[in-house]
């Protein structure tokens, strides 16, 4: 008995602060709008497809619907990706810094983030005003995907304002939104004569915010505008234009669709049947339970084509039993980070979609191509796991029956990322359409598995958040690179390439060398919407096959998900197994040697082609 009729729980949620009600009130909101706007694309696309196959028809303003609701999904979960992993916040050197300078550098990191939200809500309305006219096949006013971005700008500042005084920081956040407001006044106002392209201050700018730990799309944002001063072609309203621009492309539709396939195989059990799987096997060998945790990132690879989920299921699901094994629980972590990277080179990729947005090369044959990448880089590693890892972990050989027991139950997984690839590589359906008949199927898996309605409801807000972060991150990038094409950085990198001769062996090795030191700074979407158009024309200009080349470009960038300073997988690994970053970047070394083999394994093939 508590007395007065009061209930243990009741009592704790008396004492919660009106802000943080407030706050958490507004976080549910968002992240159930955003999950029903999955859900509503969902159909949306699975509805053509069953128009196109079943009545041979089609729906006039499909493509151009999905486009706005995916701006709508960005809008509403991006404010929510904020304290997230997705944020892509590189606070190596904030961690560094005595607590002054890190409280200063936190509040320098804030202003970015409100000067971005300022640049998408003022200058969405600008756009507003200024443009006119009616979506012909909607039938919506123009500058509704801008208001609807716009809308999350002031979104996100607001829910970042509200988290500070949550924590108690009024003052830190009064000054930050003082130099937000100031900069975003004053900037318009100068104009800095310099000979100096303006996509120089504006990398300039962004690796200040990066320094900062600011948002990677908010460094970005922050510095397409700081570029205005430099005489920069993009004024506000542009820099906006050009951001929904970049995101107005049906075949990016297919990474939340392939976001909430890697989602629901977790949640729904189908994943540790791959376990089950791999383990029988390969959990006999040297090194049985590591093995097994590489060849079920490879098999788990051919669904999700998120490196991101692969990591944190990994980690929830193998560290705990390596460990037990025997495996220390650095090197358990660092197995589990180095197999993660094979999930955005073996397909589905969302990075290869992500390529393909950039450069318009073809996703069936990066596929393709991806699949044999992924399969050497998975035997270097299988290699250096043998090596490293010692006797630790085997496990009683399977017998033929329990293979075949085992191969059944993973079936259903296995055979779905065969299905998408061929369902692309044949023409039978569009990428976004493979990716949607994908996420239909996995949703089928979880509700055989009869997942609550509360569990499918997170998958999809997760889902739906991970989009938002990954889309406002291509969206933003779009101002730098359309800066970097009117600088013509292109033609530069081709000048250097010719000054080293021109051969499709100095364009490779200047190309890795660029790649391996933006990628140690650079995101990896970043660093391929920014870098793949420039370096492409080099390298099929030299001769080298471009398909070949993006995917050592993919396999390049990927590589950096493991080495520090941003290092994304390791701390994806770090933060579900509370090993410090530190000690897992020490231990991937063995790894991270090995997938430096592969890619120059891949390089030579190239050239042999």
């Amino acid at each position: 008995m508590t007395g007065e009729g009061v209930s243990p729980v009741s009592e704790p949620r008396r004492r919660v602060a009106p802000i943080t009600r407030l706050r958490l009130g507004l976080e549910a909101v968002l992240g159930t709008l955003a999950a029903l706007v999955l859900a509503l694309l969902l159909g949306l696309v699975l509805t053509g497809v069953a128009a196109r196959y079943l009545f041979s028809t089609g729906f006039i303003g499909l493509e151009e619907l999905g486009i706005w609701l995916h701006v709508a999904l960005i809008a509403l979960g991006a404010p929510l990706s904020l304290g997230g992993a997705l944020a892509m916040r590189l606070d190596v050197v904030v961690r560094r810094l005595p607590g002054w300078l890190a409280r200063l550098a936190e509040g320098l990191a804030d202003a970015f983030s409100l000067l971005a939200g300022l640049i998408l809500l003022f200058g969405g309305s600008q756009i507003m005003r200024l443009l006119g006219g009616v979506s012909p096949t909607l039938g919506l006013p123009e500058w509704g995907r801008f208001a609807l971005l716009g809308a999350g700008g002031g979104l996100m500042g607001l829910l970042l304002c509200l988290r500070r005084l949550e924590e108690g920081r009024s003052l830190t956040l009064l000054a930050s939104l003082a130099l937000a407001v100031a900069l975003y006044l004053a900037i318009p106002e100068l104009l800095i004569d310099t000979d100096l392209p303006p996509s120089l201050f504006l990398a300039l700018i962004a690796t200040l915010g990066l320094l900062v730990a600011a948002p990677l799309s908010h460094a970005f944002l922050a510095g397409a505008y700081g570029a205005i001063a430099f005489g920069s072609s993009l004024p506000e309203p542009a820099i906006v234009s050009t951001t929904v621009s970049s995101l107005s492309k049906f075949l990016l539709l297919a990474i939340p669709f392939f976001l909430l396939v890697g989602g629901l195989l977790t949640a729904s059990g189908a994943a540790n049947q791959l376990v089950r799987f791999a383990a029988s096997l390969v959990g006999h060998r040297r090194a049985g339970l590591a093995q097994t945790t590489l060849l079920t990132s490879v098999l788990f690879s051919g669904a999700s084509g998120s490196s991101v989920a692969n990591a944190a299921f990994g980690a929830a699901t193998f560290q705990p039993e390596l460990v037990r094994h025997g495996t220390p629980p650095a090197q358990a972590g660092a197995i589990i980070a180095a197999t993660s990277v094979l999930d955005n080179i073996i397909p589905p990729s969302i990075a290869f979609l992500i390529l393909a947005a950039a450069t318009n090369l073809s996703v069936g044959a990066l596929l393709v191509d991806g699949a044999f990448a992924g399969a050497v880089m998975a035997a270097c590693l299988a290699v250096a796991i043998h090596w490293t890892a010692g006797a630790h972990g085997a496990v009683p050989r399977a017998s033929g029956a329990e293979r075949l027991q085992a191969a059944l139950a993973a079936l259903p997984a296995i055979g779905l990322g065969v299905i998408v690839v061929l369902g692309i590589r044949m023409g039978l359906v569009t990428t976004t359409e493979a990716a949607a008949l994908a996420a239909l199927y996995t949703l089928g898996l979880a509700l055989f598995a009869r997942l609550s309605p509360r569990a499918l409801l997170a998958v999809f807000r997760g889902s739906a958040t991970e989009a938002a972060a990954i889309g406002l991150l291509i969206g933003t990038a779009g101002p730098f690179a359309f800066l970097l094409a009117v600088d013509d950085v292109a033609g530069l990198v081709s000048g250097a390439v010719t000054l080293l001769g021109g051969s499709a062996l100095a364009v490779l090795l200047l190309s890795n060398l660029i790649l391996l030191t933006v990628g140690l700074v650079l995101d990896i979407g970043a660093a391929i919407l920014l870098l793949g158009p420039i370096l492409l024309p080099a390298a099929t200009g030299a001769g080298i096959d471009p398909i070949l080349f993006g995917v050592i470009l993919v396999v390049n960038l990927m590589i950096h998900g493991l080495t520090p300073p941003l290092g994304m997988l390791i701390y994806v690994v770090s933060g579900v197994t509370r090993v410090p970053p530190a000690a897992l970047f020490r231990a991937v070394l063995p790894y991270l040697l090995a997938l430096l083999v592969a890619l120059t394994l891949l390089c030579a093939w190239a050239l042999f082609v």
